[in-house]
């Protein structure tokens, strides 16, 4: 019989970020992570509701695969529904990686592009995928997985909860056995550390609680530029005695700082400094769009599908004015439905920059208008940089609700938030 041993928790809000968005949990048999995005508190929130839907436990009957996928939907659906409700959390958004310690073998739920690795006789295995745009072009063949480390867009991720009413989940199962670690990270540690460098970490230290936190060190040293949080333990055998209330701990970014389980962010590095932007992007709005196309061809009238031609019916009754008027009405409504069906599909794939109340930076999507009240875009992505840090000879240019594609959008976040504007 497995049994999880020695569990360690740690976060650190990182060098250039205001406050921590990272939330775990560690209860054995159940540990999990999640980063939370979105802005201001929004990011905060999502991370806790995703974490705080394991305190109720995992539902009865099913694989230990399914269970977690059915506290991760949960946990999506309260997200997505806070978001909905409140105008303040609107994009909000998290990753989760949850990991349930069976018998014989460990359970995975994942979604986003915080990761699980598994160290067994020093060497350190990543048993997670990343659902980020880098990964997707490291799948195609189109970088390498030294020149994904590099790359500005490494956080832009294309699943996360809370952004669809249900999520994509990834579950899957590994086998482990006495002596393996298993590690939970955000990517504020796997994006300032590479692989190779977090396996040495791990094999040279002698504690897990010294190997967390050299992680943690390590990263911070290396620029800090997110928070970073690390939740590991160790896979041991034999009967354990089990003990409800001692391996029960629900640890927020917040929290932990207050426990002083975290360095301060000022350390070593520039308190308050906008880090860099994690912006979901689902293949659901491209699914969306298939989905329409699908739907308008199953739409053709019968007179142009194939098949049996209809059978002779009585003679067609001519419409009066009344009739004629009325059925003008509804072909007028069917032609602005298709007008607006398309102007919205377009919408979706539009974006330009402007600023919210506090003067962040926020990427919008949608067209720069109101009509009769109503806004024509959506809150898509709140950057936390504020826009006094663009040359004032450039603001102006910059945020003047400008269309984009989506990539060119994120481009001038990104070269915004690694201070590559010039005036």
């Amino acid at each position: 019989m497995l049994h999880a041993a020695d569990p360690v928790q740690r976060t650190d809000t990182g060098r250039q970020r205001r406050g921590n968005e990272d939330c775990s949990y560690a209860r054995a048999p159940v540990f999990a992570l999640a980063d939370g995005m979105g802005g201001a508190a929004a990011g905060e929130v999502a991370s806790r509701i995703a974490i705080e839907a394991f305190e109720s436990g995992l539902p009865g009957g099913g694989t230990a695969e399914e269970r977690l996928a059915v506290v991760v939907q949960r946990a999506n659906r309260e997200i997505y529904d806070r978001a909905q409700a409140d105008h303040r959390l609107d994009g909000m958004g998290t990753t989760l990686t949850a990991v349930l310690l069976g018998p014989e073998e460990i359970a995975l739920a994942h979604v986003g592009d915080s990761r699980a690795y598994r160290l067994r006789g020093g060497e350190l295995t990543r048993l997670t995928e990343d659902h980020s745009l880098v990964e997707e072009l490291v799948k195609d063949g189109k970088l390498t997985e030294e020149e994904a480390f590099e790359h500005p867009q490494r956080s832009i991720i294309t699943r996360a909860l809370g952004q669809e009413p249900v999520v994509q989940v990834d579950t899957f199962s590994y086998p482990v056995k006495p002596g393996d670690v298993i590690m939970l990270c955000s990517d504020g540690l796997t994006d300032m550390l590479p692989e190779r460098q977090v396996a040495e970490v791990l094999v040279a230290a002698p504690t897990l609680e010294r190997a967390a936190q050299r992680l943690i060190d390590e990263a911070n040293n290396a620029g800090g530029r997110d928070n970073i949080t690390v939740v590991m333990f160790r896979v041991e055998g034999g009967e354990v005695a089990a003990d409800p209330a001692s391996d029960t701990l629900l640890l927020t970014g917040a929290e932990a700082a207050a426990a002083g389980l975290g360095h301060s962010s000022a350390e070593g590095g520039r308190a308050g400094a906008p880090g860099p932007y994690r912006q979901p992007a689902p293949h659901a709005l491209r699914d969306l769009a298939r989905a329409g196309v699908d739907r308008a061809s199953a739409a053709v009238p019968r007179s142009r599908r194939q098949g049996p031609a209809p059978q002779a019916g009585p003679p067609v009754r001519e419409f009066g004015l009344t009739g004629k008027l009325v059925a003008g009405l509804v072909s007028l409504a069917i032609v602005l439905f298709l007008v607006g069906g398309a102007g919205y599909l377009a919408s979706r794939q539009l974006y330009f920059l402007g600023t919210d109340n506090q003067g962040t930076i926020v990427v919008y999507r949608g067209f720069p208008y109101q009509v009769l009240g109503v806004n024509l875009y959506e809150t898509y992505y709140v950057s936390g940089v504020p826009a006094e840090l663009i040359p004032a000879s450039r603001r102006h240019a910059l945020l003047n609700h400008q269309l984009h594609a989506e990539t060119a959008a994120f481009r001038l976040v990104n070269d915004i938030e690694l201070g590559r504007i010039s005036g």
